[in-house]
């Protein structure tokens, strides 16, 4: 089989699946992480052989899409903010929409040295991020996984990145005698914010394959993370200090409101590039 043939194979196969733009993605990040191809070497090299080894690897890898499985997890590795990171089941994808967050925190910041809390850091990939991107910053981060800080720490370390990981969950945090950290410039969280009700418009490769406690909330308590964030960074932030939440589009005024309840200022909803309601951020009172 050449890589012609190979490319046709997979449009037969997944064309009822994804489109064909999709697919020319999934053939590029395959042969450039499998083979070190470049898009030119797709264009040029169309009669490269591969040998029974790599074909096997190549139909395996089709089979598990087919399967509607991730191009992430079958890869082991997503890209972020221009950085590589590690991931598996037991850690949410990196979505571009979180991109933006970043941007956000890192455009409004004005602190030169601050101290940042990544709450449910998952992969890592706020945390490191903005470490990478504020190298000055002491970055702390924490997640109730212990598998999933595993593969944060490893992240940070492929990334170079020094950041203090702790397992701790956020929801139990007012029964811990003692917590390994003072206080905060900045806590950034995007905590599990789909409804239940929610899952029949999810995709398969989302539902079957990410891990359900990084993503879902009852119908009947939809804020419960928000909320105890928010009495968690009540406690834990500067005076002054800023929290961002990624949030879902249905529920940005309520998180507004939350917010300012229970005596937040400055509350601000934010839109992603698709213009729906993403973030919000807002000041602990002085």
């Amino acid at each position: 089989m050449n890589l012609q043939q190979l490319k046709n194979k997979y449009f037969d196969e997944l064309k009822q699946l994804y489109d064909s733009r999709e697919i020319v993605v999934f053939i590029e990040l395959i042969l450039e992480h499998h083979f070190s191809f470049s898009r030119t070497d797709l264009l040029m090299r169309g009669n490269k052989e591969f040998d029974q080894h790599q074909i096997e690897l190549l139909l395996t890898i089709l089979e598990r899409l087919k399967q509607s499985e991730p191009i992430q997890y079958i890869l082991g590795e997503a890209h972020f903010y221009g950085f590589v990171f590690k991931v598996n089941p037991h850690t949410l994808i990196p979505r571009q929409e979180t991109e933006e967050l970043i941007y956000l925190i890192t455009k409004t910041l004005t602190i030169k040295n601050p101290t940042i809390l990544d709450i449910g850091t998952g992969s890592g990939c706020i945390a490191i991020t903005l470490k990478k991107e504020l190298p000055q910053a002491e970055v702390f981060a924490i997640d109730f996984s212990h598998k999933a800080l595993e593969m944060a720490l490893l992240n940070a370390t492929n990334n170079k990145a020094n950041v203090h990981f702790s397992e701790l969950d956020i929801l139990n945090w007012q029964k811990q005698e003692s917590l390994p950290f003072d206080k905060f410039d900045v806590i950034v969280s995007n905590p599990p914010y789909i409804r239940q009700s929610e899952k029949p418009l999810m995709h398969s490769n989302v539902l079957n394959f990410e891990p359900a406690s990084a993503l879902f909330v009852e119908d009947s308590d939809a804020l419960v993370f928000y909320r105890e964030i928010a009495k968690f960074a009540s406690c834990f932030l500067k005076p002054q200090g800023k929290l961002f939440y990624e949030i879902n589009e249905a529920f940005g005024t309520e998180t507004a409101e939350l917010l300012n309840s229970l005596g937040f200022e400055n509350t601000l909803i934010h839109n992603d590039l698709n213009g729906k309601n993403r973030f919000v951020s807002a000041t602990k009172a002085s």
